[in-house]
C-alpha cells in the first residue's frame, strides 16, 4: 500500500485536528504550521488554530484555518 493510501486510510476517522504551539519565537515553526494545515485540507480535514498556546485552548482562542489564512505566513515572525 502506498504512503498515500495509508494515509488516507488514517485520516477517515478523523474529520477536524488543532494546530497548537507554546508561543514564543521557534525557528521554522510557520513553515511547519503552513505544511500541517495544507496537508490537513489535502486529505479532507478541517483544521482549527489555537492561538496564544494553552492559554488560548483553555480561554477559546480557537478559529477555523483555512489556505489564505497560511497564506504569507512563512515571512512573518
Amino acid at each position: 500500500m502506498s504512503a498515500k493510501k495509508k494515509a488516507k486510510s488514517r485520516t477517515k476517522r478523523l474529520n477536524s485536528i488543532a494546530v497548537i504551539t507554546p508561543g514564543g519565537d521557534a525557528p521554522g515553526m510557520n513553515t511547519a504550521i503552513r505544511a500541517v494545515v495544507r496537508t490537513a485540507i489535502y486529505h479532507g480535514l478541517k483544521v482549527w488554530g489555537v492561538e496564544k498556546g494553552w492559554y488560548g485552548a483553555i480561554n477559546g482562542l480557537i478559529k477555523e484555518m483555512g489556505p489564505k489564512s497560511v497564506s504569507g505566513i512563512i515571512n512573518k515572525g
